[in-house]
């Protein structure tokens, strides 16, 4: 046997549900290009997409928002955690089994994909009102999910703004797979519940090497501080031994066409970080070429989603949580896809302690 400790190059499924080619810096998502399906989709759109690539059919959003948020008197310590991706994945555990509502877990996978895509978006929102000393905002069964999602954190969403996240939201939607929809999938061929896959797949996403570098690449933007000053603090940081947020990718070997997505969609909001975004990527991939010259570092997700996530309103302490409001769908669309393959994931290992004599 051949050891990957990380899984490189190993095809663990077949799927229908997204692509990523590394090489040419593509990603097609449910038979669309990113680009295409960001620009032109609602998130519920893209989201119905995806379930329907897992071999689903998704139900209305609106309604199982409003049973999320009949839920929250009984999600009291859940929503007191430090962490919003700790906050998520503790409501999320709390959605059980007793059918009375769209918000709780029924045992059937399309009803409960329905709950936890439109429970994702209220929890996380309330748990950042709370948070922030404010009282949580009831969801609008009748808006988009982005709309609404945004309102309930911030208490307003304009068409710009609202359009910004939408796109957002739908660009991270699903990506191959990474970590946590792994996650997800491992959970699911264990025969377990949709809930518990998606409550694993928050923990995967909370890693800082997955899902977790948007707030750390604003706080690299406000270090920063200028365009002038970007080589001299960049090359500082390298000198240090620390990595420079928002720049390279485990599959990419070219800019990641999310980055693009992200960049075009933020320019209507006239961030007054853009340009500066603009000016430390070109920087750190000059210095990154300059240094590693056989190890392509290109801006990835990340590097964007800091500059449109703050200029849309969200605090910096929401950004992983919103990562997970998107991909949830995805995560949804994996679970109906890996439980029509039936098969327990049972990788083998290589044992290297010793033996008995």
């Amino acid at each position: 046997m051949v050891t990957s400790s990380g899984l490189d190059s190993v095809v663990f499924a077949d799927t229908a549900i997204s692509h990523v080619d590394g090489d040419a810096g593509r990603l097609v998502i449910a038979g669309f290009d990113v680009e295409q399906l960001a620009t032109t989709c609602s998130y519920e759109d893209a989201a119905r997409r995806v379930i329907e690539a897992g071999g689903g059919e998704l139900g209305m959003l609106g309604p199982a928002r409003v049973a999320a948020w009949q839920m929250l008197p009984q999600l009291g310590d859940a929503l007191a955690a430090q962490d919003a991706m700790d906050a998520l994945r503790a409501a999320l555990a709390h959605m059980h089994s007793t059918g009375r509502s769209p918000a709780l877990a029924s045992g059937d996978d399309l009803r409960d994909a329905v709950a936890v895509i439109g429970a994702a978006p209220v929890f996380v929102a309330a748990w950042g009102r709370l948070r922030a000393g404010k009282t949580p905002l009831a969801p609008d069964p009748a808006a988009g999910q982005a709309a609404d999602y945004l309102r309930m954190s911030t208490g307003a969403a304009t068409d710009a703004t609202a359009r910004a996240l939408e796109a957002y939201l739908v660009t991270v939607i699903d990506h191959g797979m990474n970590a946590s929809t792994f996650t997800a999938r491992v959970i699911t061929s264990t025969a377990s519940d949709l809930v518990s896959a998606t409550v694993g797949a928050v923990g995967a996403l909370k890693g800082p090497l997955h899902g977790g570098a948007p707030g750390p690449v604003l706080d690299m933007l406000d270090a920063i501080g200028e365009p002038a000053k970007a080589e001299a603090w960049l090359l500082g940081e390298l000198a240090a031994g620390r990595r420079i947020m928002g720049m390279g990718h485990r599959i990419y070997r070219v800019r990641d066409p999310r980055a693009a997505v992200l960049e075009t969609a933020v320019k209507p909001l006239a961030s007054p970080r853009l340009e500066l975004a603009r000016a430390v990527e070109q920087a750190a991939a000059k210095i990154l070429r300059e240094r590693k010259p056989d190890r392509p570092l290109a801006a990835n997700v990340e590097f964007y989603t800091a500059v449109l996530l703050d200029a849309v309103g969200l605090p910096r302490e929401q950004f992983a949580a919103t990562f997970a409001v998107g991909r949830m769908a995805g995560w949804c669309a994996h679970v109906l896809e890996q439980r029509r393959v039936g098969r327990l994931v049972r990788p083998a290992s290589r044992y290297v302690g010793p033996m008995p004599s």
